[in-house]
């Protein structure tokens, strides 16, 4: 395993982009979290427990991650296809925070 991480540009080995790729998917999970805590303040905020899934707010989000996605030359349908993974678990725990909450 390489000690220090390269940018994707200056790898020449698999060993270097597969230490970075393990790099990348530690900050994701790291990213992943502070976003989830962003899910629990949601349930303790939202009043009741209908508020949770408000799909106009998904379609927003996933809209946002796909011209984010475009922008920067990504695959549209693949980023589309992830978020919408993202958001229903999202609203999964938030449902679930909710009724530990209130239960």
């Amino acid at each position: 395993m390489t000690d220090h991480i390269l940018a994707p540009q200056d790898c020449t080995t698999m060993a270097q982009v597969r230490a970075g790729v393990d790099a990348l998917d530690r900050e994701l999970i790291a990213l992943l979290d502070r976003r989830f805590g962003y899910m629990r303040a949601a349930a303790r905020i939202k009043p009741n427990r209908e508020a949770v899934r408000d799909e106009p707010r998904k379609a927003e989000v996933i809209a946002g991650a796909v011209a984010e996605a475009e922008h920067r030359g990504l695959p549209a349908d693949t980023i589309a296809a992830v978020w919408d993974v993202l958001v229903e678990g999202s609203i999964a725990y938030e449902l679930a925070r909710w009724d530990h909450a209130r239960g």
